[in-house]
């Protein structure tokens, strides 16, 4: 069903091209082509799960801006017929999540209630014990009127517990991560575009690698995404910001999959596929932000050597009071000597004020 959806879509998609051309007239054979798939997509049987998968939806907003007044009609009813059954599917999971908290409340319910009573040197119990796990609450009330009628100031108490029953859960049992998350899809969704489709495969391979990456604590929250999904929206992303991976942003496109698929850089697959770097971040990404934990700590270091080589490599400089600062006449200066002309001639001395930062030389 969703293949059917994105190639519906796809027709309709390539007919409002053709009739947004200069001399293309609103009675044209690209608009009735276009009109007749926007039909078809308004009467096609869609769902939540369908339009998160294929991304149509959002793709179809294009349309709401065509120029052509039938185009921009259709589409914008096909929105709100899609935005409807998203809100009424929302709507349904929501009652049901919450029918399933009250059964869940329903399971703590009291077994039966203990008296006792006790007295001095004597004591009488009555009740009934849960034979699992209990909690106990007791409450001990002094019978006040027993304590005036009698003399011998023998004290009467009640002792009440209540006894409520547990279920014993497993410690670890783990919550699904989506009670509505949709299902895995198990073969590539294409789109009748050879270049487009080749990107989705590439990005599939590699993003299937995470799960025989990761750690063992990971593998559960790995093996919960679904590698195909991810990749049709991450290519879907870059398709509608960048543009077809042959065109003016195919660089972009290369250092993508480059960091994407390259064995040294588990980091970003992992990323991208948990949902960490949405799609939008990633193609605005630098080389240097795509790059794996390690290299980033790599470059870090390197340019901090360099910094300190830089800094580290100039001449040695001395502090002196010898030479006094035109321009501040603070005799605090540093300087340094070098060979600057041929050997038989006098080192050229360099001086810097350090009041005023002035520099100047002298042979």
């Amino acid at each position: 069903m969703d293949k059917e959806l994105v190639e519906l879509f796809e027709r309709a998609k390539k007919a409002a091209d053709a009739a947004a051309g200069d001399g293309v007239s609103s009675s044209g054979p690209e608009v009735s082509r276009c009109v007749d798939s926007l039909k078809r997509l308004k009467s096609f049987p869609v769902s939540y799960d369908a339009l998160v998968a294929t991304q149509v939806g959002k793709r179809l907003r294009h349309l709401t801006k065509h120029p052509m007044e039938t185009i921009k009609t259709m589409a914008a009813d096909v929105l709100e017929i899609w935005k409807k059954i998203i809100i009424d599917e929302t709507a349904k999971n929501k009652k049901k999540s919450g029918n399933d908290d009250k059964l869940l409340q329903k399971n703590e319910k009291p077994d039966g209630i203990k008296v006792e009573k006790t007295y001095r040197g004597d004591s009488t119990k009555l009740g009934r014990v849960s034979s699992s796990q209990t909690t106990k609450v007791e409450k001990n009330v002094v019978d006040t009127n027993a304590l005036m009628s009698e003399n011998n100031g023998r004290e009467e108490g009640i002792k009440v517990e209540r006894i409520f029953k547990e279920e014993k859960q497993p410690l670890n049992i783990k919550k699904p991560s989506g009670r509505n998350a949709p299902p895995k899809l198990t073969a590539l969704v294409k789109c009748d575009d050879s270049l487009r489709d080749k990107v989705r495969e590439l990005l599939v391979e590699a993003l299937s690698k995470v799960a025989s990456e990761v750690d063992d604590d990971m593998k559960d929250e790995v093996n919960a995404c679904d590698p195909i999904r991810v990749a049709v929206i991450v290519e879907s992303i870059m398709f509608e910001k960048m543009g077809r991976s042959n065109g003016t942003q195919k660089f972009k496109y290369r250092s993508i999959m480059f960091n994407i698929k390259d064995p040294n850089n588990p980091d970003l697959r992992r990323k991208v596929l948990l949902g960490e770097v949405k799609p939008e971040r990633l193609i605005t990404m630098t080389p240097d932000e795509m790059a794996s934990d390690q290299r980033q700590r790599e470059n870090h270091q390197i340019k901090e050597r360099a910094l300190f080589d830089c800094e580290r490599g100039g001449p040695p400089k001395a502090t002196t009071d010898q030479f006094k600062c035109g321009r501040c006449g603070q005799r605090k200066t540093t300087y340094y000597q070098l060979q600057t002309r041929s050997a038989d001639e006098p080192m050229t001395t360099f001086v810097t004020c350090v009041n005023c930062n002035n520099h100047w030389k002298f042979c």
